[in-house]
């Protein structure tokens, strides 16, 4: 027997892999199917084993690991290709300054309440941004004085005016790391100074005061250069060393240290160095400057870091900008200013010219154009008239009108892109997987090429050779940068999820941006998809009763239907002011069509295979009839009332003007386009002529299509599916890359990786070529990551000296390893004026 778990706690394969070993490894299970990205499990047993057992298995209670029953449902009641996944709570906009989680994803998804650093790699916590925050007021006069919404100052009566939102998380680490930074330079240029005119044979300061008295000198400047300004990287290298989660902390932290810690023994102990260590000055040649000056140039490389970080998130910020903070309700016939946070599904809104639309509704009475181009990507803005839906951060044109709230909080759309955005942000592409293998054996390597650096230089390199070999040594452990590797993957990642945002397309994972650079085969469904989805009647065909009676039948089914064409019969009643009556019995036969009581009539109302299935015959005149309308890639219902066929419905579903050229891009990159339709073979032909198709597939039922993507997949194909109903949902989640455009449903958007907001196919295209520049600007990131690393050790180490006489100070190293991971994230900002 089979079950499905929820299993928590698994951030990469290797957690998959060692979740499924340690199943297997228990009595009785048989087979273990798992998946990080769904927090689940199908596990299959002989007998039956309680959880108790399974979870020691993992490690116990204590395990990162954690396995329940939240959510049991026997596998066997699942349709095929149904995704298996957790109950996920909606994203709740928060007010309290955020989560905070590591840049490089270090632990996966892990956040934090509080801002810090990250225990692995030891780098500054990142904040996730907020959705939107409630708008506070305050008075001018009287700053004290603070409340959720306007009003008049309780002292001295002023207006309150709106409160400035809080410094993000990021430009506080920034502001204090410049204040930092300046504290830095103001102690290290002197140090530095000191050290240059040391090396002048002539030298103005040795007139002033002996050396040995300058070497205190620059003891004390130093001294807020390490306690104060930098300590920072001191209390990183030592959390790493007693977690044993080496970084490049470590690195200059023992770099620097020991550097700090050779001059301070050189400034008291003088007398226990031999003379090789000392300069023709007679004292022992100190390193206060090169301590003070790498960690400067280390500290600049964090500020710039700071910096950097802050614009790789910015199309994310520039979405919650779009949140509104206040809106107009309408009520007893007054307009009342309330806070986003109050709006109920509902309430009606006035929504002013130039206003943002503050939640998803449709509006009640007026018209008026909106500009929807921050979630669509398209400037024209749409005219909006009775009925039309509107979206919550879209911006209204000159008209006004009243709107009815409908999704208020978070389940509007925008927070919706926001969330989806954030977490497709902070997730992890495959090829990631590969420097974090090598990051994991890094700085051992490093601190041992140190090491070896020393002795080589003591035994073979020339006088001073000690010192020599101490500086090098320095320099190695210096110039290594393992975050210009761990940083290679999540900020192009992070960069290329909000320039899709910004133009329409919404990536929930880097595995699917990675997957869709590789596509070989896009199979899309043709209802909703190639066509516009909204299907209109053409004609109405009744071969022995009154049209409008039969209308009436087909219209009362079409009531409990989700169907693109159920809403079209439905809509064309109206127009006729058909009475709609009570179904009894109703059943929906996916892929097929409808069936019910009307009227105490058994009526079926669907394609050939609904028929057929019924045993219901069609004359030969009416199948001919029927066969022209398809030729003109008209869809045709057939309906039948009490097993007798009573007529049938031609309906058009016209193409979508930019489905063609989509399609031919498509094609023109090499990829397979293959349509797959419930439609019959006569209308499926007459749209593949028309979009120049070579390979489609009638007839298809919900199976049918999950078949087909599994014997592509077999081949050892990628396979992208696109589409837009909830018959489409299994296919979207056995495919590779499941495309849901965003105006079909949300079981079919839920089940997908991908999501078009404006639901056409030039979005496919968009998103190929987005991923094909993120993958890219990924592959250039780990080259120069991996270059850098390759050059720079062996240089420090003094590869070139024997050679050229070239040497490179380890002030030097400090200052191409703070460069190396800003030029990361420089390369990763790139990616948002990617032409898509």
């Amino acid at each position: 027997m089979k079950h499905k778990y929820i299993i928590t706690g698994m951030t990469c394969s290797g957690c998959e892999a060692k979740v499924k070993s340690s199943l297997l490894n228990v009595d009785h299970i048989t087979e273990v199917i798992v998946s990080k990205d769904e927090n689940s499990g199908i596990i299959t047993m002989d007998s039956h084993v309680p959880l108790a057992i399974m979870q020691e298995a993992l490690g116990g209670k204590e395990s990162k690991y954690q396995i329940n029953e939240e959510g049991f449902v026997p596998v066997d009641k699942l349709t095929e290709g149904t995704p298996v996944s957790s109950p996920k709570s909606k994203p709740v906009p928060s007010s309290s300054g955020g989560k905070y989680y590591c840049p490089m994803h270090c632990e996966g998804d892990k956040t934090y309440d509080v801002p810090g650093d990250c225990p692995i790699c030891g780098m500054d916590l990142v904040q996730a941004p907020v959705v939107a925050q409630i708008q506070q007021y305050t008075c001018p006069m009287h700053p004290e004085i603070v409340q959720d919404g306007p009003g008049s100052c309780p002292i001295c009566g002023m207006n309150l005016v709106p409160m400035k939102p809080e410094e993000n998380a990021e430009n506080q680490t920034y502001q204090r790391l410049l204040k930092k930074m300046k504290v830095a330079v103001v102690f290290t240029l002197p140090v530095f100074i000191i050290a240059m005119m040391e090396m002048l044979p002539d030298s103005p300061l040795l007139k002033i005061m002996h050396m040995q008295g300058w070497n205190w000198v620059q003891f004390i400047l130093t001294i807020p250069v390490v306690f104060y300004a930098c300590n920072m990287f001191f209390m990183k290298a030592w959390r790493s060393i007693i977690t044993w989660n080496l970084n490049m902390f470590t690195l200059i932290g023992i770099g620097t240290g020991v550097a700090f810690l050779f001059s301070l023994a050189g400034l008291f102990f003088s007398d226990i160095f031999p003379a090789e260590f000392r300069s023709h000055h007679g004292t022992v040649a100190l390193y206060f400057e090169a301590t003070s000056v790498i960690l400067t140039l280390a500290l600049l490389g964090q500020l710039l870091e700071a910096k950097a970080h802050s614009r790789t998130s910015g199309a994310l910020r520039e979405l919650i900008k779009l949140a509104p903070t206040e809106a107009t309700l309408v009520q007893d016939g007054r307009d009342t200013i309330i806070s986003i946070h109050d709006i109920k599904a509902g309430d009606m809104l006035r929504v002013k010219p130039g206003d943002k639309i503050p939640v998803d509704g449709k509006i009640h009475s007026g018209h008026s154009s909106i500009d929807e181009s921050m979630i669509t990507g398209e400037l024209i803005p749409v005219e909006k008239q009775i009925g039309d839906p509107v979206n919550s951060g879209t911006i209204n044109g000159t008209g006004s009108f009243i709107m009815q709230s409908e999704k208020v909080g978070s389940d509007t759309l925008l927070a919706q892109i926001i969330q989806m955005v954030s977490d497709a942000s902070k997730s992890r592409a495959p090829i990631q997987n590969l420097a974090d293998r090598i990051s994991k054996y890094f700085v051992p390597a490093v601190v041992l090429i140190a090491v070896a650096t020393y002795f080589i230089w003591y035994y073979y390199g020339p006088p001073p050779s000690m010192v020599y070999g101490f500086i090098n040594a320095v320099a190695v452990l210096i110039i290594a940068c393992p975050c210009a590797l761990g940083l290679a993957t999540p900020m192009s990642v992070m960069v290329g999820v909000g320039k899709g945002a910004q133009s329409g397309i919404l990536i929930k994972s880097a595995e699917a941006l990675e997957k869709m650079d590789k596509l070989d085969v896009l199979i899309i469904d043709k209802t909703g998809t190639i066509t516009a989805g909204k299907p209109s009647v053409d004609k109405i065909v009744s071969f022995d009763q009154d049209e409008n009676s039969m209308l009436a039948s087909i219209a009362s089914l079409s009531q409990n239907s989700e169907h693109p064409l159920a809403l079209s019969f439905l809509e064309y009643s109206k127009s006729k002011n058909i009475t709609l009556s009570e179904v009894a019995d109703f059943n929906s036969i996916s892929g097929k069509g409808v069936t019910g009581v009307v009227d105490r009539v058994n009526v079926a109302f669907g394609n050939k295979k609904l028929m057929d299935q019924f045993n219901i015959n069609s004359p030969e005149d009416a199948e001919n009839r029927i066969k022209e309308e398809q030729k003109l890639g008209k869809t045709v219902s057939y309906i039948s009332m009490n097993g007798m066929l009573k007529g049938y419905i031609s309906i058009m579903d016209p193409i979508k003007k930019t489905s063609k050229k989509s399609i031919q891009d498509l094609m023109d990159q090499g990829i397979e386009v293959i349509m797959l339709t419930g439609d019959n073979e006569n209308t499926a032909a007459a749209v593949a002529g028309e979009l120049n198709l070579t390979s489609f597939k009638a007839g298809c039922l919900p199976a049918d299509k999950l078949n087909e993507i599994k014997q592509l997949q077999e081949q050892g194909k990628v396979v992208a599916m696109a589409g837009d109903g909830i018959n489409d949902a299994p296919a979207l989640a056995q495919a590779d890359i499941g495309i849901a455009m965003g105006t079909g449903t949300d079981v079919a958007i839920e089940s997908a990786k991908i999501t078009l907001i404006k639901g056409d196919l030039q979005g496919i295209v968009k998103a190929k070529l987005l991923s094909h520049g993120v993958m890219k600007n990924i592959r250039q990131n780990l080259f120069f990551a991996f270059a850098y690393n390759a050059l720079g050790i062996p240089v420090a180490a003094g590869l070139l000296y024997p050679y050229f006489g070239i040497l490179l100070s380890p002030m030097l190293a400090a200052l191409a390893m703070s460069l190396s991971s800003v030029s990361v994230i420089g390369n990763s900002l790139r990616l948002r004026t990617i032409k898509i």
